[in-house]
């Protein structure tokens, strides 16, 4: 028998599967067939901060303070009557709550340690088991330096853990100078994982209208070799767990992760394009792949190749890029 279970977090899950933050995670219904489907856990789609600031009438004010991206002022929605305020959100974690089993973990998305902070507590008081803190921050300002950026993040980590008893995961971007050096100043800030990586959601041009549209690219599984990358040179180096979301779309995806030498392996893009029932069809087909290769358990197979676990460790190194560079033939 094939033991899926791991750890993530502090909880036992029955699966490394975790159905990640989208607009799927709004429905009680749907929370309730991801678990059905396989899922070790879930987390929920993001409270905002402008939606807090919005609901305080703090929005204008937070906005022309250029801290997030004044200049896109035009790409928020009318947040006063966004589907989902600060209430309806946590009403959406008790009932939801009710319904799962499964581990529950709210999404907090914000750049700046401010009032909304406090709503960190208040999640964990609507029943979440856990906080994913979101931290989507784009340094626009010639005036920014970089440590400016990474004490940003520390600082609103640390003002979050002193918010809450329940674990707090970070999912950051990939955009540091120094990657591991930041996941070792986040493990110091007191965070309890790490989710690799938020994808930064890019404008397009409207030649025709003249003008800059948002514009909404589901994942691939071509996406996943970055997060293959840094959670095979962290997973034996820092104490956080690690999560890998974005690009893992099959059960291949799946176990290069876990082989990598994640905790758990996050699926959105995937289920938005194939359905919730979808999560099943992975898990079976990592379920045939352990058992085609000997495997009895995640736990035996996670880190086994991650630069502690491969015979060469310059394969994540620069040594790599040269023998890439090399390797194309005309």
């Amino acid at each position: 028998m094939i033991d899926l279970s791991t750890g993530y977090l502090g909880f036992h899950l029955r699966s490394p599967l975790v159905a990640s933050a989208s607009p799927l995670c709004k429905d009680l219904g749907n929370l309730k067939r991801m678990e059905e489907a396989g899922a070790g856990a879930v987390v929920l789609h993001s409270l905002f901060e402008e939606q807090i600031n919005a609901e305080a009438e703090t929005l204008d004010r937070v906005l022309s303070a250029g801290e997030s991206y004044a200049e896109s002022i035009s790409y928020f929605p009318d947040l006063k009557s966004y589907s989902m305020g600060p209430m309806t959100y946590l009403k959406h974690i008790e009932q939801a709550k009710k319904k799962l089993r499964i581990p529950l973990i709210g999404s907090l998305n914000g750049s700046s340690a401010g009032g909304w902070v406090k709503y960190g507590q208040q999640i964990q008081e609507a029943g979440a088991d856990a906080i994913e803190l979101n931290i989507y921050f784009l340094p626009s300002s010639l005036d920014i330096e970089g440590r400016e950026v990474e004490d940003r993040y520390c600082d609103l980590v640390e003002a979050v853990k002193n918010q809450v008893r329940i674990p707090v995961a970070v999912k950051l971007a990939p955009y540091f100078t120094s990657m591991a050096n930041m996941a070792c100043k986040l493990e110091r800030a007191g965070a309890d994982a790490l989710v690799l990586f938020n994808r930064f959601y890019q404008p397009d041009f409207d030649l025709e209208a003249l003008e800059v549209t948002p514009h909404l690219t589901l994942s691939t599984s071509d996406e996943l070799r970055l997060r293959l990358h840094w959670v095979a040179l962290l997973s034996n180096q820092i104490r956080p767990d690690l999560a890998i979301t974005g690009g893992v779309h099959t059960a291949e995806d799946a176990i290069k992760g876990i082989m990598a030498g994640a905790q758990v392996v996050m699926m959105t893009s995937a289920l938005l394009k194939n359905g919730i029932d979808y999560l099943s069809k992975v898990e079976r087909g990592v379920v045939d792949w352990m058992s085609g290769h000997e495997y009895e358990s995640v736990r035996q197979m996670r880190g086994s190749m991650n630069e502690a676990g491969v015979s060469d460790p310059g394969a994540f190194e620069r040594a790599n890029y040269l023998k890439v560079l090399g390797s194309y033939t005309l």
